[in-house]
C-alpha cells in the first residue's frame, strides 16, 4: 500500500516535533552536566525523523511501545512535556506520580502504554495490545518501537511469529541507531539490514532512511494501513545514528571519530530544515523560530519541574495492588460432585459465557490442552478466544501483558510451572510493576494458569512448585486450590481481579472429586478445612489432603490438628493464620516445595515474630529435601513430603516444651 505524500501542515508538524525532541535534549544533558538533575538518561539525539514520522503517520489513539530510549517516541506521541519531565526526574507531577522514572513512562490517554527498561520485552506486549485491539474492532495498531540490539533477543523472535501467526495489526519499527549499547551493528549480527529478518516470519520488510521523517512517515503509514486491512504486521527499519553515547556519560570510546563526524554531518533537524525551506515550506527566519520556541519551552519547562516536590510518603505503598473486587455468587448452582479439573473448565467457561472481555491463549489449549483443562471450551466459545499459540512463552506472557492493557481479560496457560524461567521478564518485570510504576494507569488484569508435576514421575523440570518465586514479586498475586470447589471459586476471583494472578495447578490433584458448594471464594480468605485445639497445620494445595488424613490417624490417640488451607498465598490471610496458631499454640507449616528458602519459611518467621512467647513450641517446616525432584518413583516419593514426615513433625511439636 502506498501512502499519500504528507501534506505542508504535516512536515511542519514533524519539524516541530523534531525541534522539541532536540531542545528537551539538550535542556536535559545541560541540567545533568549542571548539577541540578539526576536521572540515568538515554540519549535519542539523532532519531528525531524516526519518532516524528513515525508519530504523524498513527491515529492518535493507536497504541506505541517504546523502549527507555525513548523521549523522542514520547513527545512524538503527544504525552504532554511537564508530566513528561516530571516523571523523569522522580516528581509527583509525573505521569506515573514519580513512581517509573524516565525508563517506564506510560501515557494512555495519548496511546503510550508502556516505556520498557529491558531490551526487546515490549515488542510481545505490543502483539497482545493488537490482539486486544483487534478483538475489539477499534481498528487501532500497534507500534513497537526498539533498537537494533532487540532484534537479537528471543522477544524480537517470538513476537514477530505470533504477531505473523495471527495476522495481528502490529507495525515494528527498529530505529537502527548503529550501536546495541556499545556494540556496533556488524559486529551483533551477520546480516545487512534488519528488515531481511522479516522474510522468516512470511511479513513484508522494508528499510528507510531513519534521518528522514518523510521516508519514516511513508513506511509507516503504509504499514499502518496495511495492518488496519487485516493484512498482518510489517517490519519497518530506521537506519539512523545515535549522536551521543548509550547513557549520559558514556564517552564513545568505541566509535570511530571520523565516523561520528560524518553522522553529524546528516543531523536530521539541520537536515530536514534546510529541506523545508528548499522546498518553500519554511523560509529560514520561521524555522529558526521553531527551534527558538521549542528552546524556550523546553527550559521552562524543565525550570518548573526541578521546582516540583517528589511523591510523598503516602505514595510507598500505593498501587501496588487495586483495592480489590466485591465478587458474587456464582448464577449457575446445583452442580454434581465433580473433579477438579472438570471444576476449573466449568469455571474457565462460565468466565467466557459472562464476560465478553475473557480470552485464552496457550499452547495446544483448542484442542483439550495438556491436561484436558480446556476440552470443549473452543468449540463453544470459538477459537479466536480459545486461541493456540505457538511454543513460545515469552510471547504468551507478553501478549497476555498487552491484551490485558487494551481492554481485555486474558487468561494464558504455561504448560508447566518449571518453564517460568522462560518467561519471567514479562511476568515479574511487566504484569506485576506496571501498575506500580505508572501510578495506576496501566493495571494488569490477566490470570497466568500453570501445572505442576509432583508425583507424576515426569523428572525434575516438570515437577517444581516454585511459588516462593512468585511471593516475592511485589504486584502478583498467587493460589494454590485443594479442592473443586475452591478450584472454582479462586479462578473466577483471579479472572474478576484487576491484578495479575498465578493460578497453580497440581497434576495430581486433577482427577480428585469434590462437591460444589456455588459460593464465592475471595482472594486472600484462608480456611479451616479441619477444626482443631491442640496443633495447627498450615498448607494449601494437594498438601491439605495428607495434613487431613494424618490429622484423622491422630485423632483417636488424643491429638486434635488443625488443618488450616491458605487458598491465596498472596494476598495472605495473615489474621486466620495468626488466629488459629493463637489457639493452639503450636504451627507445623507444610509444602510440597522445597523447604529451603521456600514460602514456609516467611510463614514461619511471620509466625514466631508474631506469637513469641505464646508458642510452647518452635514452628517447624516440612517440605521437600534440597534436591532436583528425581524420576525413578521411590526417589520421587522420598523427596516429596509425605504423610509420614508431617506425623514426625507434629508428634515433634506435640512432645517439646519451649
Amino acid at each position: 500500500m502506498t501512502a499519500e505524500a504528507p501534506d505542508h501542515a504535516t512536515l511542519v508538524q514533524m519539524f516541530e516535533t523534531m525541534a522539541l525532541i532536540a531542545a528537551t535534549d539538550d535542556a536535559l544533558r545541560a541540567a545533568i552536566s549542571a548539577g541540578s538533575a539526576t536521572l540515568a538518561y538515554y540519549s535519542p539525539r539523532g532519531q528525531e525523523a524516526a519518532a516524528a514520522g513515525m508519530a504523524a503517520a498513527l491515529r492518535p489513539d493507536d497504541y506505541l511501545v517504546t523502549t527507555y530510549r525513548g523521549l523522542h517516541d514520547q513527545i512524538a506521541k503527544g504525552v504532554p512535556l511537564r508530566p513528561l519531565l516530571a516523571e523523569m526526574l522522580g516528581r509527583a507531577e509525573g505521569t506515573g506520580k514519580g513512581k517509573g522514572g524516565p525508563m517506564h513512562v506510560a501515557c494512555p490517554d495519548v496511546g503510550l502504554m508502556l516505556t520498557t527498561g529491558v531490551v526487546g520485552s515490549g515488542l510481545p506486549i505490543a502483539a497482545g495490545l493488537a490482539w486486544a485491539a483487534a478483538r475489539r474492532h477499534e481498528g487501532r495498531v500497534s507500534v513497537a518501537s526498539f533498537g537494533d540490539g532487540a532484534t537479537n533477543i528471543g522477544a524480537f523472535h517470538e513476537a514477530a511469529n505470533l504477531a505473523a501467526v495471527w495476522e495481528l495489526p502490529v507495525v515494528f519499527l527498529c530505529q537502527n541507531n548503529g550501536y546495541g549499547e556499545h556494540t556496533a551493528v556488524g559486529d551483533h549480527q551477520r546480516i545487512e539490514h534488519v528488515a531481511q529478518r522479516a522474510a522468516a516470519y512470511g511479513m513484508p520488510g522494508v528499510t528507510v532512511d531513519g534521518n528522514d521523517p518523510v521516508a519514516v512517515y511513508d513506511a509507516v503509514s503504509a504499514a499502518a494501513a496495511r495492518a488496519r486491512a487485516g493484512e498482518g504486521p510489517t517490519l519497518v527499519e530506521a537506519v539512523t545514528y545515535r549522536l551521543f553515547g548509550h547513557v549520559f556519560g558514556d564517552r564513545m570510546g568505541y566509535v570511530d571519530p571520523a565516523e561520528l563526524e560524518e553522522a553529524w554531518k546528516q543531523e536530521p533537524v539541520a537536515r530536514f530544515r534546510g529541506a523545508l525551506v528548499e522546498r518553500g515550506v519554511l523560509t529560514e527566519e520561521a524555522a529558526h523560530a521553531v527551534e527558538a520556541r521549542c528552546a524556550t519551552l523546553a527550559g521552562d519547562t524543565l525550570a518548573e519541574v526541578l521546582e516540583l516536590p517528589e511523591p510523598g510518603a503516602d505514595e510507598l505503598l500505593a498501587d501496588v495492588v487495586s483495592p480489590g473486587v466485591v465478587l458474587e455468587a456464582p448464577t449457575r448452582r446445583g452442580h454434581p460432585e465433580m473433579s477438579v479439573r472438570s471444576a476449573i473448565t466449568l469455571a474457565l467457561d462460565e468466565a467466557l459465557e459472562d464476560d465478553p472481555r475473557v480470552v485464552l491463549l496457550g499452547e495446544d489449549i483448542s484442542d483439550n490442552g495438556v491436561f484436558g483443562v480446556t476440552k470443549g471450551l473452543a468449540a463453544k466459545h470459538g477459537a479466536d478466544r480459545v486461541r493456540d499459540t505457538p511454543i513460545s512463552e515469552q510471547a504468551i506472557v507478553g501478549a497476555a501483558v498487552g491484551a490485558a492493557l487494551g481492554g481485555l481479560r486474558p487468561v494464558a496457560e504455561i504448560m508447566f510451572m518449571d518453564f517460568l524461567g522462560l518467561c519471567l521478564d514479562q511476568l515479574a518485570n511487566h504484569a506485576a510493576k506496571l501498575r506500580y510504576m505508572s501510578g495506576g494507569v496501566t493495571p494488569v488484569p490477566m490470570v497466568l494458569r500453570t501445572a505442576v508435576g509432583g508425583g507424576l514421575q515426569v523428572g525434575a523440570q516438570h515437577s517444581q512448585m516454585l511459588e516462593a518465586w512468585l511471593t516475592h514479586v511485589p504486584g502478583l498475586k498467587v493460589v494454590v486450590p485443594s479442592t473443586a470447589s475452591d478450584a472454582r471459586g479462586l479462578l473466577a476471583s483471579c479472572i474478576a481481579d484487576e491484578d495479575p494472578c498465578v493460578f497453580i495447578e497440581q497434576v495430581v490433584l486433577l482427577s480428585k472429586k469434590g462437591a460444589l458448594d456455588d459460593e464465592p471464594v475471595p482472594l486472600g480468605v484462608a480456611d479451616v478445612k479441619r477444626p482443631g485445639s491442640d496443633v495447627t497445620v498450615v498448607t494449601y494445595g494437594r498438601q491439605v489432603h495428607d495434613a487431613i488424613a494424618v490429622a484423622d490417624a491422630l485423632a483417636p490417640k488424643g491429638v486434635d490438628v488443625e488443618v488450616l488451607d491458605l487458598r491465596s498465598l498472596v494476598p495472605l490471610d495473615e489474621a486466620a493464620v495468626l488466629e488459629s496458631i493463637g489457639r493452639t499454640r503450636r504451627a507445623v507449616v507444610l509444602h510440597e516445595a522445597v523447604v529451603t528458602g521456600g514460602f514456609g519459611a516467611e510463614l514461619a518467621a511471620g509466625i514466631s515474630e508474631a506469637l513469641f512467647g505464646r508458642l510452647v513450641a518452635p514452628v517447624l517446616r516440612v517440605g521437600a529435601v534440597p534436591a532436583p525432584l528425581p524420576y525413578a518413583r521411590g526417589l520421587e516419593r522420598l523427596a516429596l513430603p509425605g504423610p509420614e514426615r508431617l506425623l514426625e513433625a507434629i508428634e515433634w511439636v506435640m512432645a517439646s516444651d519451649a
